[in-house]
């Protein structure tokens, strides 16, 4: 016996109520939802190697050691990384402290050189001078107060170990879910979904897509940037090259800037102590790596895979950066991604009937 169908009114109510409770769902849920899309988006990237495991293995054990893989390479670098910037950032303090003298005579072939002196004659025609004593005692103070900053904020991650812990536990545990139930939740969503069932795991299919190309790019160009960043110390003997490696593999994942944060003062380091050739070497370098990896590279392999534009896929990290924070870098492809798989839609199957619409 076939169910009375409901009357409009009564139709209107449920749907009322139904939005209600997703809006609220989505307010619950909003201070985990940038964990609930690390998660997601790790599970897409992972979930070939659940799947590998599970031919030999039971769900419950295949998602445990894929998760375990998950903790070693994202967990575990992190708290490498941590720890060596915490002591990095407290020998540079400790330097910047007593570093009167030393830094005098460091600097004193800058102080001697024909760069210094223009410098002197410009401040002498604004009206001012500059002495080698305050260039000394102004780079003396910069060294201890960035110092102190990195230290300072360094213990304040200290401070939130406890809730940095909670959350990338509450991601594992969501990603061992997620790897097991992923095929019924999304047959879930798709039955909720008023769209049809092709379109729906089409779109997600692309989502999957976008997310492996954004991640493995940056992660691989990132790498590379870190690697080279790295030689570049070791070669002028700026610092740990190690730790300025994994510092700018980091900083790479931002476009833009990037590795510039850390190459940019570094040259003018070497420019500081009168080695101007190796500042120039340096700028010119930071920009072939730049233009190469940033502007073609990156762009490129994750055009390529979704098959997107080199400049939407530019333009759509960029523009997430700018208004979603540093997970716009993953935002911002997806909802290129997104409007592009509507617009396809759109175009195959749903114009016709708007344009008989607007003719009626």
């Amino acid at each position: 016996m076939q169910e009375n169908s409901p009357s409009p009114m009564v139709l209107r109510y449920f749907l009322i109520l139904f939005l209600a409770s997703i809006l609220l769902v989505g307010w619950l849920f909003r201070p985990f939802l940038s964990i609930l899309i690390l998660s997601y988006l790790l599970t897409s990237v992972f979930l070939p190697t659940y799947k590998l495991l599970n031919r030999k293995l039971s769900d419950f054990f295949a998602s445990f050691l894929t998760c375990v893989l998950v903790m070693l390479l994202v967990f575990i670098p992190l708290v490498f990384f941590t720890t060596a910037l915490v002591q990095e950032a407290q020998h540079l303090y400790e330097w910047g402290r007593g570093s009167g003298v030393n830094l005098a005579l460091k600097l004193r072939a800058f102080q001697e050189s024909a760069l210094f002196f223009g410098l002197q004659e410009i401040a002498a025609i604004l009206g001012f001078s500059l002495e080698a004593e305050d260039v000394t005692r102004a780079f003396a103070d910069l060294v201890r107060s960035v110092g102190l900053f990195f230290y300072s904020h360094a213990g304040n991650w200290a401070g939130n170990i406890m809730m940095f812990l909670f959350n990338f536990s509450l991601m594992l545990l969501t990603i061992f879910f997620l790897l097991i139930e992923q095929d019924r939740l999304l047959s879930y969503i798709l039955r909720l979904s008023p769209l049809p069932e092709v379109q729906g795991r089409r779109l997600f299919a692309k989502f999957d897509e976008i997310t492996g190309a954004v991640l493995i790019g940056n992660g691989i160009c990132s790498i590379i940037q870190g690697v080279l960043g790295g030689i570049i110390f070791a070669v002028f003997s700026l610092g740990p090259p190690v730790l300025w490696g994994l510092i700018m593999a980091v900083l790479a994942f931002l476009p833009i800037v990037g590795i510039g944060l850390v190459l940019v003062p570094a040259a003018l380091v070497l420019a500081f102590k009168g080695n101007m050739a190796g500042a120039i070497i340096l700028t010119a370098l930071y920009g072939v790596i730049t233009i190469i990896i940033e502007y073609f590279m990156k762009a490129k392999m994750v055009g390529d895979r979704v098959r997107m534009h080199i400049l939407l896929a530019f333009l759509g990290m960029i523009g997430g950066l700018s208004a979603f924070g540093l997970l716009g870098i993953i935002y911002g492809p997806l909802i290129i991604t997104a409007f592009q798989t509507l617009a396809e839609f759109y175009l195959g199957s749903y114009e016709r009937y708007v344009k008989n619409l607007n003719a009626d």
